[in-house]
């Protein structure tokens, strides 16, 4: 099961966090059905997850481990710049903000090393939101940079985006009709334009497109989507499924015969395909 972590910040005059408050509940996984993948390559991946709050620091590396990664961490900027001096990392997390040595002199001095270690992907994780920030950040060299406050489930999916590419894996679209989802950015798109999903409408649809042109059982789509979660009908996956034909439906024009459509096949399950596959109505 995934999780969605928001992180609240009060920042005092030098922008450094004063006060954090986070808050953990239970969500539907979006990016899990991609973790089989990680989990052949975990022993040959480490993440160094460099953050000075200890509670943050905490709770991001428990969730990531939870996805199957190994995880280490550092809480100031001298020892996460003594460890990749001497250590192999698949991918390194970078609060700015830290003691001891700024996260940006951290990024400067790996990549300044050269060699397989200068080229490891940096993720930038930090309070420090600005447009000069993040440009200053990324022309440096930084892969990816998410501002807090951030979503776990996000997180998580860029973390295996950044992860697939440094392995040299290609990004693979799925397809159907005028909807498209890509598995590294994990982006749903509809007619030329994103589509906007809560995650447990986008475990549905990911669900049904992973599996284009298969019926997909109500038993399976509700074990991707609520998981473990006990308190919750099996006939809830009916309100989502209404929920994402109502957006598919929206986002094309009526009848149009590129878009996409859920049709419901009695006593098997669910199918995603075009419309344009889809058999015309009779008529009365």
């Amino acid at each position: 099961m995934s999780a969605i972590l928001s992180i609240g910040f009060q920042h005092d005059r030098c922008r450094r966090p004063a006060t954090m408050d986070i808050n953990i509940f239970l969500a539907a996984p979006a990016a899990r059905l991609t973790l089989h993948h990680l989990n052949r390559m975990a022993e040959t991946m480490r993440i160094l997850l460099v953050e000075d709050h200890l509670e943050l620091s905490h709770w991001l590396a428990k969730a990531l481990r939870d996805a199957h990664l190994t995880v280490e961490t550092a809480h100031n900027g001298a020892d996460a710049d003594a460890l990749l001096h001497t250590q192999e990392y698949s991918l390194v997390l970078l609060d700015l903000t830290l003691p001891k040595m700024d996260g940006l002199d951290v990024l400067r001095r790996l990549r300044a090393r050269g060699g397989t270690r200068g080229k490891t992907p940096v993720m930038i994780l930090t309070a420090r939101g600005g447009l000069d920030d993040k440009v200053q950040g990324l022309n440096l060299g930084a892969d990816d940079y998410m501002a807090k406050p951030f979503e776990l489930a996000e997180l998580e999916a860029r973390v295996k985006a950044l992860l697939r590419r440094s392995q040299g894996n290609e990004a693979l679209v799925h397809s159907c009709g005028a909807l498209s989802f890509d598995t590294v950015t994990r982006m749903f798109s509809y007619a030329g334009a994103a589509l906007a999903l809560t995650p447990r409408e986008h475990a549905v649809l990911e669900a049904l497109i992973t599996r284009s042109g298969r019926a997909v059982s109500k038993e399976k789509l509700f074990d991707e989507v609520f998981a473990l979660a006990d308190d919750v009908n099996l006939d809830a996956i009916e309100l989502y499924i209404h929920r994402v034909r109502k957006k598919l439906e929206n986002g094309v024009e009526a009848g149009s015969p590129d878009g996409a459509a859920i049709t419901t096949l009695r006593g098997i399950g669910y199918l995603l395909q075009p419309r344009s596959a889809m058999a015309p109505a009779t008529p009365k």
